[in-house]
């Protein structure tokens, strides 16, 4: 088996070389993921990766050795971005094929083949074998090989250490609607990213189930978030707002009254829908004003057409840039007030109001939490608490209004004259929701 597995490589290997001068890159490309889609289904994961590595580092990792793999003739004339394409894709196939048939383990030995001292450039190298070394240091030094490792995450200690990993799966969001990305990256990234939220929706509804009776342990249920006892708490002033005063309510009402408004009308009603029943705080108050005004100069050529439906996506995509990033780089100056003046429980509602009647507007809001998760992981986590906290009240709030989730809070006690409502008389309980469509 290992004997034919290896001459299936050099064949391909010779294949992709010979034929190099004849074919263009990409016919190359072609045949090399069809190689591997075929393997991956055929072989088993130990064959795959010892296939992978004959392809791209067999010979590299060689002392004294100038000889390098086929595969590095096609794109040694300049094509540096072509094999790192390449090399993704191949990745990925691998991946998606594992993930789906629960071969995660072996995820992290892939991505391993690439962390061997002997793939570093050394001065005795021959100056061919030093190109091929610096495109794969280039590649493991990328954005793409640190996304490839968050598929390798269950099984990779170091990876659970550093605190913005606890918010993979916006991470993965934004790999999936980068249609710069393979396909296989994208719908690998898409189907690991439900599945985290799933998990943390789960162990949420078991933990608040466990922490609210006498007789059950926690101990099998552990509180997913890092909010500590806080967290219940929290949940319950969450859910406290239902009735007919719930956000859902209130998110239907604007709609129906907002419809075949001009954009003017509609900007002026969506900023007293967002900060309807928001604290009259002065913090926050001069930082409403400052939205305000941020949003009524946006688009104001458009102020007299009417509201579309891609206006209206277009007008709430805008908000949430104005709530998180921006620019696409840093945060924005609202963002950073928020957070600096321990307003995150505000800034998530109001972005949940905005998902709430723009559910097409998930993705961007994901994809933007997923930048600021980038911009601030190289910071300290001592020096990040206050975003910390708005993600883990982010992911709760969410996990809360979930599509297919519901929370209720039953009052367990009569309420003393204390005009203060105690939350302590009050139990959460949860429960799948019946989806009457089908």
């Amino acid at each position: 088996m290992n004997a034919n597995s290896l001459s299936i490589s050099q064949e391909k290997t010779h294949s992709v070389t010979s034929n190099s001068s004849q074919t263009n890159v990409q016919i190359a490309q072609e045949e090399v993921y069809s190689f591997f889609i075929e393997i991956v289904k055929s072989l088993l994961p130990d064959d795959v990766l010892r296939e992978f590595k004959g392809l791209f580092i067999e010979g590299l990792d060689l002392e004294d050795s100038d000889y390098i793999p086929g595969i590095y003739s096609v794109f040694l004339d300049d094509n540096e971005q072509e094999l790192c394409n390449t090399l993704k894709r191949c990745c990925y196939i691998i991946v998606n094929n594992w993930k789906a048939n629960r071969k995660d383990k072996y995820i992290q030995e892939l991505v391993n083949l690439f962390i061997n001292e002997n793939l570093k450039i050394k001065e005795d190298n021959a100056p061919i074998v030093k190109t091929c070394k610096t495109w794969l240091e280039n590649f493991v030094n990328s954005k793409d090989y640190q996304e490839l490792k968050l598929f390798a995450a269950k099984y990779d200690e170091s990876f659970k250490g550093h605190w913005a990993n606890r918010y993979s799966s916006y991470l993965l969001i934004d790999q999936s609607v980068n249609k710069n990305n393979p396909i296989e990256q994208q719908e690998a990234a898409r189907k690991l990213s439900k599945q985290i939220k799933e998990k943390f929706k789960f162990e949420l509804a078991m933990y608040i189930a466990r922490s609210q009776s006498a007789v059950s342990s926690t101990a099998r249920y552990k509180n997913p978030s890092v909010l500590g006892d806080q967290a219940l708490r929290l949940i319950k002033a969450i859910v406290l707002k239902r009735g007919v005063f719930s956000h859902e309510n209130i998110a239907h009402i604007f709609i129906k009254q907002t419809q075949n408004q001009t954009l003017e009308e509609f900007k002026i009603n969506l900023e007293k829908y967002l900060f309807l029943s928001v604290s009259k705080q002065e913090s926050v108050e001069a930082w409403k004003q400052h939205f305000i005004k941020t949003l009524s100069s946006w688009k104001k050529d458009y102020d007299r057409e009417v509201i579309t439906k891609e206006l209206f996506l277009r007008t709430c995509n805008r908000v949430i840039d104005c709530l998180t990033i921006e620019n696409g780089k840093e945060p924005s100056s609202l963002f950073i007030s928020l957070i600096t003046q321990g307003h995150a429980l505000t800034l998530v509602i109001i972005l949940l109001k905005i998902i709430l009647i723009c559910k097409n507007s998930r993705k961007h809001l994901e994809t933007r939490i997923a930048h600021l998760i980038r911009f601030y992981e190289n910071y300290p986590e001592d020096e990040c608490k206050g975003v910390i906290n708005f993600m883990e009240i982010f992911n709760i709030t969410f996990a809360i209004y979930a599509e297919n989730v519901e929370y209720n809070l039953i009052k367990m006690e009569e309420q003393s004259s204390n005009p203060q409502l105690n939350l302590d008389g009050y139990r959460v309980f949860s429960q799948m929701k019946v989806d009457r469509h089908k």
